[in-house]
């Protein structure tokens, strides 16, 4: 029986085992993807060890609503945030990605509520309760959750599955409540009468930033109020005012003095009004004269609260008016309007309207309900109260808020978005905690007579009453970074407190802060800046080094993805069986820049899935190479091989380039760059030169390495394909490539790469000239080539010459001649020229590029023409102008060629 004599195996055994290994024609993710997921699931190697002494690196996942399926903005995220972590893990680092979900509090009890409305109930809170209704939104989150988890691993997500948190879970409901109680204990919370944005759909109260502004067409009505004009597009709010203000120094009004009094008719009769002087009113809007409702305004709010005005109520909680609106009470506002506007007419108080006002009204961004300001009793958070303890100091929530991003304990990424960030705390106002809705972790706050209570437990003893209000979400999700790092086990016992609980849990103390935030640049606002308050306040720690964040993804149009419009939409879990993860993970990624939208589209993830093919084609004709060498990869050494030709030197020195761009660009988070350099080597440097140049002299052993380097270099970004192909080219005694270091090796051939530079750029000059030419594309072509400096380089490389740019008789020499009638190129210290005598008919194509010559010349004029006439560009539509714009560009660069072409003739 024959012995191979490179591997010491029976000839039938080897080629059995290579045999086996020689991959599919296609790349299959549909019948892969699954199986390799749960091979690394199996293995363990998402579970971070945080007994290690390895540097850690931790990123908390930003948790998916519990409400049911993951979108395309939930696969950016998974697929920059799997990036980051495969490469910290392949660095040697102690990689931890905590996975969880986030119950989402008024977005779930509305999709709930809704669903049973759809299955018949009337009024499901009523119907239910409070305790039933919560049993039906947990049954409901439950199998959202599964789904979910489904979904997260579909993207290849490589998260601690062990560590899983849930915003809802006991354990984070004990956290909520330690802290809840410690700012209470602080002064930071308290409860007390302040103006709120209500939503009279939802029934609940809102926060600032989950409001909408929806731009509007309304009238704007002129009144006269006593010796005064006033303007409002609200007159139902109207019934309560008695106070004019106006700018102290609007002299239009100086000799009205603060504090004076006068009697005006007004809606329901006369009414006695105080002259107020606040610098908050703006002269040139409108008369300069405004009268304000406390109750049902933020502005009007802010000024009662300076001048210590009485406010009074004139909306409900349903938005309908109250009895204060005499006639009108119990009529909804949008009924009400026009009924008060006709009375004050009749009264003859309307001075004027105004029908087209354009302005812009709030509304909920959870169920689209217009927003009503109301006073109501509520718990806020006093982000101005100088007593927290930072660097030394006593800060407000604000001004550390401001202090950590201002002096660089937290980079965000894009730099641009601090402006915006500085903006939002400048302008930040006591946050509203509190929520009239059930589904949510409850204030924990008991009353009994007199008494309250305000803990992590109920108090002891009968007679108590929770406050029937929920936490808002942000609250909740504030706690995430650290919350779900604290050991679960000891939130049982009640004993320890908040800091024995930091102090207690190990994942906190090795993976806290976590190093990078990846979100959308429109939550900076409602979660990264509150997990900034609550985290530094609560542990005294950062939640994060690094915030990275991504844009909305957009269509190929521009517009906005909208549920609404379902053409617009695409869904990850349609896209996945088609074009695989990887496909998808990379026309999201590459051509993404941090904080800006991008533009997706299917055409655009079927031209990675071509790469994904590409790298696929080059993999099966290395294994050709391998088989027909007799060498098999597994017994290819993980040391690297001595180069042998040119090429071999110049690829060993480009891979070494490129693990030097990628791991740098890595750590400096440009993902979108990284991606492109990789895709740019893998298509154009390695497949379309390098392989092509290997044909005929190929080594094996190099070609394995090489790929294998690929493989291990684009792993983070196609994590799929990658391991797939990994296991036809590992080292026998090499693991998964989830597993592998990343290269540290660095082969250095400069001279022989910029030497390959030269002959692909000699080949690129030759093809050019084909393809200008117009030669027959299987033609052998006669060429010459003159460089007194590459002469040598270009002879020892003729054979690759001739055989990729189809050269049959190829000169070379030093000196440089005349040729005439030759097509020629010329590069830096070289000139190629290629005799054209006998390829081609010198004056049959001299008389067509003639006769195209006047043809093109006479459309130029025709577009010049149409752009030089000021009636037709004043009429036509942009996209027709630069359509012709873009006409002659073309054209005036057809003609371009076909004179050089002409010249190269004569």
């Amino acid at each position: 029986m024959w012995i191979c004599p490179l591997f010491g195996v029976h000839c039938a055994t080897f080629f059995a085992r290579l045999g086996a290994q020689m991959l599919d024609k296609a790349y299959d993710p549909k019948a892969t993807e699954d199986d390799i997921y749960a091979m690394w699931e199996k293995s363990g190697a998402f579970i971070a060890d945080n007994t290690s002494t390895k540097e850690p690196f931790t990123i908390s996942m930003p948790p998916p609503n519990a409400t049911g399926q993951l979108h395309l903005g939930h696969a950016v995220m998974l697929a920059l945030e799997d990036i980051f972590i495969r490469f910290a893990r392949m660095q040697g680092k102690e990689a931890l990605w905590v996975p969880g979900t986030d119950h989402a509090a008024i977005a779930t009890e509305n999709v709930v509520i809704k669903k049973l409305k759809d299955e018949g109930m009337k009024d499901p809170r009523k119907e239910l309760g409070r305790e039933a209704l919560i049993a039906k939104i947990a049954d409901f989150v439950e199998k959202s959750q599964d789904t979910i988890r489904s979904q997260v691993r579909k993207m290849g997500s490589s998260c601690d599955w062990s560590r899983e948190a849930y915003t809802f879970e006991p354990a984070l409901n004990r956290l909520v409540n330690e802290v809840f109680a410690k700012m209470y204990a602080d002064g930071l919370i308290y409860r007390g009468h302040r103006i709120v944005n209500w939503d009279p759909k939802l029934q609940t109260t809102v926060s600032d930033d989950e409001i909408e502004w929806k731009e509007e067409t309304v009238p704007f009505y002129t009144f006269q109020y006593g010796p005064f004009q006033i303007g409002t597009s609200r007159p139902e709010t109207k019934f309560g005012d008695k106070y004019v203000v106006m700018h102290p120094e609007d002299e239009r009004y100086a000799k009205y003095k603060h504090g004076d009094t006068f009697d005006a008719e007004w809606i329901n009769g006369p009414v006695r009004a105080t002259v107020i002087k606040d610098t908050a009113v703006d002269p040139a809007f409108g008369t300069g004269v405004m009268t304000i409702t406390p109750w049902h305004d933020n502005a009007d709010f802010d000024i009662a609260e300076r001048h210590g005005l009485e406010k009074e109520q004139v909306i409900d909680y349903d938005g309908k008016l109250l009895p204060i609106a005499g006639e009108f009470a119990g009529q909804h506002i949008e009924k009400a309007r026009p009924l008060i506007v006709e009375k004050l007419a009749a009264k003859g108080l309307l001075v004027k309207t105004e029908e087209n006002y354009v302005h812009n009204k709030a509304v909920n961004q959870r169920g689209g309900g217009t927003i009503e300001p109301q006073i109501k009793l509520q718990w806020f958070i006093d982000v101005n109260k100088p007593v927290v303890e930072w660097k030394g100091q006593k800060m407000s929530l604000k001004e550390v808020m401001h202090d950590v991003v201002h002096h660089g304990d937290i980079t965000i990424i894009p730099e641009r978005f601090n402006k915006t960030y500085f903006h939002w705390i400048d302008n930040l106002r006591d946050w509203c905690i509190s929520r009239q809705i059930w589904w949510g972790h409850r204030v924990p706050v008991w009353y009994k007579g007199e008494e309250t209570c305000v803990g992590a437990q109920p108090p002891k003893g009968a007679g108590w009453e929770q406050d029937s209000d929920t936490l808002d979400t942000w609250f909740s999700s504030g706690l995430w970074t650290w919350s779900t790092l604290i050991d679960k086990k000891l939130t049982e016992d009640f004993s320890l407190s908040l800091q024995d609980l930091l102090s207690g849990s190990a994942d906190y103390k090795k993976f806290h802060p976590t190093t990078v935030m990846e979100t959308g640049y429109d939550i900076l606002f409602f979660w990264v800046a509150r997990m900034i308050l609550m985290t530094t306040y609560a542990t005294g720690q950062i939640p994060f080094k690094t915030v990275y964040l991504h844009g909305l993804v957009r269509t190929r149009d521009g517009k906005k993805m909208s549920k609404s419009d379902p053409k617009t939409m695409i869904d990850p879990l349609d896209i996945i069986p088609k074009y695989g993860a990887d496909a998808l993970r990379l026309s999201m990624i590459v051509g993404q820049s941090p904080g800006a939208d991008s533009k997706l589209f299917e055409e655009k993830i079927a031209g990675y899935r071509n790469f994904i093919n590409k790298l696929w084609n080059a993999s099966r004709f290395v294994l050709l190479q391998c088989e027909k060498a007799e060498v098999d990869p597994a017994n290819v050494p993980q040391e690297a091989v001595a180069p042998k030709s040119l090429a071999d030197k110049a690829l060993c020195h480009e891979l070494s380039l490129l693990r030097d761009d990628v791991t740098s660009g890595l750590e400096a988070s440009r993902l979108s760059e990284v991606g492109e350099r990789i895709y740019a080597f893998v298509w154009d440097y390695f497949c379309d030169w390098y392989l092509e140049l290997s044909k005929g002299e190929a080594n094996p052993e190099l070609l394995v390495q090489s790929i294998r380097r690929i493989l291990v270099l684009l792993h983070p970004y196609c994590p799929f394909v990658t391991e797939e192909l990994w296991k036809q080219f590992k080292h026998a005694d090499a693991d998964m490539l989830l597993r592998q270091p990343w290269p540290q090796d660095n082969a250095q051939f400069p001279k022989e790469s910029a030497q390959l530079s030269t002959v692909i750029a000699v080949i690129t000059a030759l093809r050019s000239i084909r393809a200008d030419q117009e030669l027959e594309a299987g033609k052998e072509i006669p060429v010459a080539i003159y460089s007194a400096e590459h002469a040598e380089l270009i002879q020892s490389q003729s054979e690759h010459i001739q055989r990729l740019a189809r050269v049959g008789e190829l000169t070379v020499g030093a000196k440089p001649k005349k040729h005439e009638q030759a097509a020629s190129a010329f590069l830096p210290g070289i000139e190629i020229h290629v005799p054209l005598e006998g390829l081609i008919d010198f004056e049959k194509e001299r008389a067509r590029l003639l006769k195209e010559q006047e043809n093109l010349s006479k459309f130029v004029q025709g577009i010049e023409a149409k752009l030089s006439n000021e009636q037709f560009v004043s009429k036509a539509p942009p996209a027709l102008i630069e359509e012709q714009k873009s006409k002659l560009a073309e054209a005036e660069d057809k003609l371009k060629k076909i004179t050089e072409r002409l010249s190269s003739l004569s």
